[in-house]
């Protein structure tokens, strides 16, 4: 999971020496499966690079057709533990949830509408994108579409998850 690089959630989830994290994104899988406005979901930062340490955040970019939904009714998130806190964040086209739960597991829930890493002008996707990232939902094989256009630039290995 080093490097720049895009996997998939079966091979790089073992990968991941943190049980609770495994655990936590194979619910959340499970849970956006379930989702018909979900489009994509992304894992990005510390855990798809294979860095995280102790006290690392889970990074996750949610692709969705109604943003407002995730942002304006925040509930949603206790549905993977007791939470703690909430504070949102505003990059541009993502706002992310930080999700601080009781258990001491730090989420952040980027949520980006469904065109989000369709622009290869637009550097902040693409730096997200070029660091590295596990595709770990694509029912629609949205995302590896988008993925497999840039994969010469960005250096990316692609493989295949849904």
């Amino acid at each position: 999971m080093h490097g720049k690089r895009y996997g998939s959630v079966d091979e790089d989830l073992e990968k991941i020496p943190d049980a609770a994290v495994r655990k936590f994104l194979r619910d959340f899988k499970d849970w956006a499966a379930e989702r018909t406005d979900i489009v994509a979901v992304i894992l990005a930062g510390s855990y798809a690079h294979g860095t995280a340490g102790p006290g690392s955040d889970v990074d996750l970019v949610l692709l969705v057709k109604q943003p407002d939904r995730y942002l304006g009714r925040q509930g949603w998130v206790s549905a993977f533990g007791s939470v703690d806190k909430i504070q949102a964040e505003d990059w541009g086209k993502v706002t992310s949830l930080r999700v601080f739960y009781a258990d001491g597991l730090e989420v952040e829930f980027g949520i980006a509408p469904q065109g989000w890493g369709a622009d290869p002008s637009d550097q902040g996707d693409m730096n997200v994108i070029a660091d590295g990232i596990v595709l770990l939902f694509d029912p629609k094989g949205t995302m590896k579409k988008r993925l497999q256009r840039y994969r010469s630039d960005a250096n990316l290995k692609v493989s295949n998850q849904s």
